[in-house]
């Protein structure tokens, strides 16, 4: 039997977090909770305590953004069912890995590298879900719904999630897409 992979998406504060976490509770299996904000300043700590608080006390955390298909193999004895929260979040803290990339002068070679390393990791942690037998709840932000940011950066930050997310919703088994604290059902 192979695992299965639910992508919950949508916009910032649309209530995609509190519908991954809902779906968790149905589990009829242990959850664990894979965490990939890295608290930098005051307001993360803050977000970061306020999801602590909101999760069920017997769900175990875990705090990562890398080589997150090791965790998964290492719970997954324990663990039937893994809420990742969020895609976007991991991504942005591995495209920030290395600190010298200067993203005003970076070459389109480089952006193929560090988003095909990207990939890699993502396309790692799914099939690790799969082979371990693992319900995993994958939270994003849908990132392209706005106008496209005049800032390189953010521009490029946009383009790698974008296509992140595209490839995690067609590995997909049920995508939802979440406006104003309502989940839609789209695949």
């Amino acid at each position: 039997m192979s695992g299965k992979i639910t992508l919950v998406t949508g916009g910032a504060r649309s209530g995609k977090s509190n519908f991954a976490e809902e779906l968790a509770k149905t589990s009829d299996m242990p959850v664990a909770y894979l965490a990939t904000a890295i608290p930098f300043d005051d307001g993360m700590r803050d977000r970061i305590k306020k999801h602590r608080e909101s999760r069920p006390q017997e769900w175990k955390t875990y705090e990562g953004f890398k080589d997150l298909q090791y965790v998964v193999k290492e719970i997954s004895d324990n663990h039937g069912t893994i809420l990742l929260d969020c895609v976007t979040i991991m991504v942005t803290n591995l495209m920030f890995e290395d600190l010298s990339i200067d993203w005003d002068t970076i070459n389109h070679e480089q952006i193929d590298r560090i988003e095909a390393s990207i990939k890699d990791q993502v396309f790692d942690l799914l099939k690790s879900m799969r082979e371990h037998n693992i319900w995993g709840i994958m939270v994003t932000n849908e990132v392209g719904m706005g106008i496209v940011p005049e800032n390189r950066l953010s521009r490029i930050f946009g383009d790698i999630a974008g296509r992140i997310n595209q490839m995690i919703a067609v590995e997909a088994d049920d995508v939802y897409f979440t406006v104003s604290g309502i989940p839609m059902k789209i695949k």
